[in-house]
């Protein structure tokens, strides 16, 4: 385990250090079993929030605060983040508990929270050193993913009261317009204009629409996962953009991620999670298994798997325009700008070419 902290866990990055001035009365205000300091460590694999573990003597927690910089409407809401997951903790358990929120800006320069950490192998680029899993255990790892997002997708937010997860109805031309415009106004020199796709998935939105508690960033890497049964997953992460939307979508948005042995050399090297690897799934038998396990029949997944590589497009473009204006120094995104130009051409190529995956 010690081997897979290191490879997560590292030294605060310059620029994006936390005030301890300012945080720790918060913190030991809201936490009152807290008297030491906190040994800190930034996690590397996020893009987008900054997430910190503060290693207390009397508890172990993470801290989840917004980047600095230009932000879109709506994103890096902590206290959303926060609340969402408190009201879907007692319907789907994989949520980690929370702890604490904090809502006002003048401590930390942005509203953040606090949760417990889930002690567990969290899958980077590579399965961690040390780890050894054969094809079959990869497998069951696999299956047991995407049995999550099928869980989630069934939790009936009316039954349950979560109605105020989200808007609901007319998600998908939100998302459509919202990402549209989201991209637009990230543009840099560098990148082509995507109108092309844009045109094409507002034409091209269907016109009926499911709606559930969608993840909308359901990967490997926002996964815990237990050492002892590594089929057994802990706890899923990161719900920033969680909401109330089109299954169908979140599928999409998740195969935006999902890289399969015989993709090409570029997007292997960019790859986020070990979906490559002996025993995953490809993205056509993983739609296949969502259907058979929802009861779906999906003629044409087109529309899902090019929103779901725009909408990536989108992210990474967001990203690299804020690392482009100095928000961030995190020299991982200085290139960022070559995946948006690769996601766009992958777009156009799965429109021209009539090919789901």
């Amino acid at each position: 385990m010690s081997n897979i902290v290191k490879d997560l866990e590292k030294q605060q990055r310059s620029g994006e250090e936390l005030n301890l001035d300012a945080l720790l009365p918060w913190i030991k205000n809201h936490i009152p079993n807290i008297n030491s300091n906190p040994i800190i460590t930034q996690f590397s694999g996020g893009a987008s929030n900054w997430t910190y573990r503060l290693k207390f003597d009397e508890q172990d927690i993470i801290l989840r605060r917004a980047p600095l910089g230009k932000k879109a409407a709506g994103a890096h809401d902590m206290p959303r983040e926060f609340y969402l997951q408190q009201k879907l903790k007692p319907h789907y358990p994989y949520v980690p508990k929370m702890i604490a929120v904090c809502e006002d800006e003048s401590v930390l320069g942005s509203t953040f929270y606090l949760m417990e950490r889930l002690e567990g192998i969290i899958l980077r680029k590579n399965p961690p050193r040390g780890i050894d899993w054969d094809e079959e255990t990869v497998r069951k790892i696999c299956y047991s993913f995407w049995d999550k997002m099928i869980h989630l997708h069934q939790v009936d937010y009316k039954k349950e009261g979560l109605q105020d997860l989200g808007k609901g109805e007319g998600y998908i031309e939100r998302q459509i317009l919202g990402w549209n415009k989201r991209y637009a106004n990230a543009k840099t020199w560098n990148v082509p204009a995507g109108k092309k796709v844009m045109k094409w998935l507002e034409a091209n939105i269907p016109k009926e629409e499911n709606l559930c508690i969608i993840h909308n960033d359901f990967r490997l890497d926002n996964v815990v996962i237990d050492p002892s049964n590594p089929e057994n997953i802990l706890g899923v992460l990161d719900w920033e953009l969680a909401a109330i939307g089109d299954p169908l979508m979140d599928l999409g948005n998740s195969l935006a991620y999902w890289v399969e042995e015989k993709d090409d050399f570029f997007v292997k090297s960019i790859r986020r999670q070990p979906s490559n690897i002996p025993g995953m799934l490809t993205r056509e038998k993983i739609i296949n298994y969502y259907c058979e396990k929802t009861g779906r029949t999906i003629d044409d997944f087109r529309f899902y798997r090019v929103y779901g590589l725009f909408r990536l497009a989108g992210i990474v473009q967001q990203i690299y325009y804020r690392y482009s204006k100095g928000y961030t120094k995190n020299k991982a995104f200085k290139n960022f700008w070559l995946i948006s130009i690769y996601l766009i051409k992958t777009c156009e190529n799965i429109i021209k070419r009539k090919n789901n995956c």
